[in-house]
C-alpha cells in the first residue's frame, strides 16, 4: 500500500510505517525529511546484511545432470515464434531454443566464440571490413527426442537466411533491421552484406571499419528449414503466424539448451533438457544440468511469493515488500542473493509523434523546456523510498555504469526540482491560473494520459507518485494502466499515446540500440521511422551515433560519446528514473548458484546439491 498522505509523511519509505505510527503515539506527529532517510537507511543496511553476494565471473563447480526446477510466469505466452515474441513471459519461454553467434564475458569484458568463432579482417586500404564467422560442426536442429542424426545440421544458409529475409525484410519490422545499415563519410547510407563461403563459413562485409565489429555482428537466428518454406507461400503475414500458442510445442526446434515439451494453457509450459546441446563443462558432461524446467503461470505476484514460501517454488525474484517477511523465516530452506545494483533503469518518455497526438498536446511535448520541468517534477529519491524501500538509487546517467564510455561526470541536470520546472514551464509560457491550474498560451489546462502495463503494480505506484507530484504544481495526469499488448501495439503500430511508462534494457555499449536512438529507427519510441530528423537535436544525435561507431581511435571516440550522452540528458526523450537493487531467492537444494547483475543468473550451470 503505497502512502499518499502529504508532503512529509508522502516521501517515508512505506517500510517505515510502523515507525512513524509508534513515533506518533509518544507525542511525535510525524518524521522529518532527514530522521525518515536515515530510517530508511538503517532499514535498508539491515536488510542488505542477511542477503548474499554471489557473483559470476569464476570457475563453476563440475555436477550432474538431473533435477525438475519450478519457476512461474505471470502470464501465458503470447506466441512461441522469436519474431513476435516482445513480452517478458513469452521471451523466458522461448529463450532456451535459441543461442547467439558470439558471447560477450562481462567480468572479462572480452568477447568469446558461441556458436561460431570470428575473424575481423580490415582492409586498411580502403578502411573495408570483414567479419568472418566458422560455426561449429556439432550444431542441429532438433525436437523432443530426436538425435542430432535425426535433426537438421545448421549451416551458414540458416544465419544467410534470417539476415537477408528476415531481420532484412523492413515489412517484419524487426531490431534488427536497422543495424543493417551503417552511414558513409559522405552522408549516404549503405548496407552491409552477407556473404556465403561454405556450409560452415560465412562473412559480413562491411563498405567501413567499426569499432565494435563482433556486437554489431552478432546475432540470433531461427530455423530456415521451417521459416523459409512459409515465407516462400505464405509471405509476411505467414512468417509472423508460424508457431502460434496452438501449435504443437514438441514440434518446435531448438538449437539451445532445451525443448518445449508440454503447454497447458493457464497452467504451465514445461521445457526438457535438449540433449544436443553443444555446450558442454569442465568434464565433458553436455550441459545444462537441470533436466526439466516448468513454468507455472502465475498471474499473481502476492500468489507467486506464498508459492515460493510454501516450498512449491525453486526461485523467487522478491519485490521490495517480499524480503523482510522472506528474511525474517527462522531456519529457511532458501538463500535471498543480493545481485547488486540494477544496470539499466525504467523510464518515461513523452510522445513527439506528429502523426499520433492532439495537436495541443504535441505543442507542449515537442519543447525542450516542457521536458525538462517534467524530469523536474519526477521525485526519484520518492520513488526509490516510496516504491522500492530504499533499495534502488536515482538514476542519473544516460550510459550503464559498465558501459566503456560511462563518465560519472556527465549526469542528469534537470532532477526533482517543483520550484526550477515551475520556471521552465513560465519560460514558455504555462503558468497557473488563480485557481492554481496550470495552464498554456491557450489558456489550456495542461493534462494527460499516463499509460502503464497492468500486470506490473511497481509501475503504476511510481506514476502514482509522478502523478501526485504534478498535481502539486497543478497539471493533472491521468494514470491509466492497460493489457501489455495493448501497450506494445500503441507504441509500435498504432502510435496512440501520451506518456509512457517503459523499459527497454541496458544502455550496455555505446553503440548499441540503433532501432532506438536513430530518427530512422523502428523504435525511436517517441517519434518513430521518420524519413528525416525532425529536430536539429535529433539530427546530431544521428550523426553522433554513427561518428562513434566509426571512430577506432578511443580518445576521439570519448569526445564524441560525451556530446552524445549530454544531448540526450539534455533533450529528455527518455527521463530515466531509479537503479534498484536486484534480489534471487533460491532453494538450497540446488549448488553453484550465481547471481549478480553484470552477468545474470547462469542457470545452465545450475544443479541438484548430492
Amino acid at each position: 500500500m503505497m502512502i499518499r498522505s502529504g508532503k512529509t509523511v508522502g516521501r517515508i519509505a512505506a517500510i517505515c510505517v510502523m515507525c512513524v505510527l509508534v513515533l506518533a503515539g509518544c507525542g511525535r506527529e510525524e518524521l522529518t525529511e532527514d530522521e525518515a532517510f536515515a530510517m530508511r537507511a538503517q532499514t535498508r543496511e539491515g536488510i542488505l546484511s542477511r542477503t548474499v553476494e554471489r557473483f559470476g565471473g569464476g570457475e563453476f563447480a563440475v555436477g550432474t545432470v538431473g533435477g525438475t526446477w519450478t519457476g512461474s510466469i505471470n502470464n501465458d505466452p503470447r506466441s512461441f515464434n522469436t519474431l513476435t515474441a516482445r513480452d517478458a513471459d513469452t521471451g523466458t519461454v522461448i529463450s532456451g531454443l535459441f543461442d547467439f553467434l558470439a558471447d560477450y564475458d562481462p567480468h572479462a569484458r572480452e568477447w568469446t566464440p558461441n556458436l561460431a568463432s570470428f575473424d575481423v579482417q580490415v582492409n586498411e586500404a580502403d578502411q573495408t571490413m570483414r567479419v568472418v564467422f566458422t560455426l561449429r560442426d556439432d550444431l542441429y536442429w532438433t525436437t523432443p527426442g530426436q538425435t542430432r542424426e535425426e535433426g537438421v545440421k545448421v549451416t551458414s544458409d540458416d544465419v544467410i537466411f534470417w539476415y537477408e529475409e528476415i531481420n532484412g525484410d523492413p515489412n517484419l519490422q524487426q531490431p534488427g533491421y536497422a543495424q543493417q545499415f551503417i552511414e558513409l563519410p559522405d552522408g549516404t547510407r549503405d548496407r552491409i552484406r552477407i556473404e556465403r563461403i561454405d556450409d560452415r563459413r560465412f562473412a559480413f562485409v562491411y563498405p567501413r571499419a567499426i569499432a565494435d565489429p563482433i556486437l554489431s555482428s552478432n546475432m540470433q537466428f531461427g530455423p530456415r528449414h521451417r521459416y523459409e518454406p512459409v515465407k516462400r507461400e505464405q509471405g509476411v503475414e505467414g512468417v509472423l503466424n508460424l508457431f502460434s500458442v496452438d501449435t504443437d510445442v514438441r514440434t518446435i526446434p531448438s538449437i539451445g539448451q532445451y525443448h518445449l515439451v508440454e503447454y497447458s494453457p493457464g497452467v504451465r509450459v514445461v521445457a526438457q533438457r535438449n540433449p544436443n546441446y553443444w555446450r558442454t563443462d569442465a568434464a565433458g558432461t553436455s550441459l545444462p544440468y537441470i533436466e526439466r524446467l516448468i513454468y507455472r503461470v502465475v498471474p499473481d505476484r502476492n500468489t507467486e511469493f506464498l508459492l515460493f514460501r510454501d516450498g512449491s517454488k525453486d526461485s523467487y525474484s522478491p519485490r521490495p515488500e517480499d524480503l523482510e517477511p522472506l528474511l525474517s523465516v527462522p531456519n529457511p530452506d532458501y538463500t535471498v542473493f543480493n545481485g547488486g545494483e540494477s544496470l539499466g533503469s525504467s523510464f518515461i518518455s513523452f510522445n513527439q509523434n506528429p502523426n499520433a497526438l492532439n495537436p495541443t498536446v504535441y505543442s507542449w511535448f515537442i519543447q525542450t523546456e516542457f521536458r525538462q520541468a517534467m524530469s523536474s517534477l519526477i521525485n526519484r529519491e520518492r520513488i526509490a523510498a516510496q516504491v522500492y524501500r530504499g533499495l534502488a538509487t536515482p538514476a542519473e546517467h544516460f550510459f550503464a555504469r559498465v558501459n566503456p564510455m560511462f563518465d560519472p561526470d556527465i549526469r542528469l541536470e534537470f532532477t526533482f526540482n517543483p520550484e526550477r520546472a515551475v520556471e521552465l514551464l513560465a519560460s514558455i509560457g504555462i503558468t497557473r491560473d488563480s485557481a492554481g491550474v496550470m495552464r498554456d498560451w491557450d489558456g489550456n489546462p495542461i493534462e494527460f494520459t499516463v499509460n502503464v502495463g497492468v500486470e506490473n503494480e511497481i509501475w503504476v505506484d511510481i506514476m502514482n507518485i509522478f502523478a501526485d507530484e504534478l498535481s502539486e504544481v497543478g497539471i493533472t495526469a491521468r494514470v491509466r494502466p492497460i493489457d501489455f499488448q495493448n501497450l506494445v501495439e500503441r507504441l509500435t503500430s498504432t502510435y496512440d499515446w501520451e506518456v509512457v511508462g517503459v523499459a527497454l534494457g541496458v544502455n550496455y555499449w555505446p553503440s548499441s540500440g540503433s532501432n532506438v536512438w536513430q530518427s530512422s529507427g523502428n523504435f525511436h519510441l517517441w517519434h518513430p521511422l521518420q524519413e528525416s530528423p525532425a529536430t536539429e537535436w535529433q539530427a546530431r544525435i544521428d550523426f553522433l551515433y554513427n561518428a562513434g561507431r566509426f571512430t577506432i581511435d578511443p580518445v576521439r571516440r570519448k569526445e564524441i560519446y560525451d556530446e552524445y550522452q549530454r544531448i540526450l540528458l539534455t533533450q529528455l526523450p527518455v527521463m530515466y528514473l531509479v537503479h534498484p537493487l536486484s534480489f534471487l531467492a533460491v532453494r538450497d537444494r540446488w549448488d553453484n548458484v550465481y547471481f549478480d547483475t553484470l552477468g545474470g543468473f547462469q542457470s545452465e550451470y545450475v544443479f541438484l546439491r548430492p
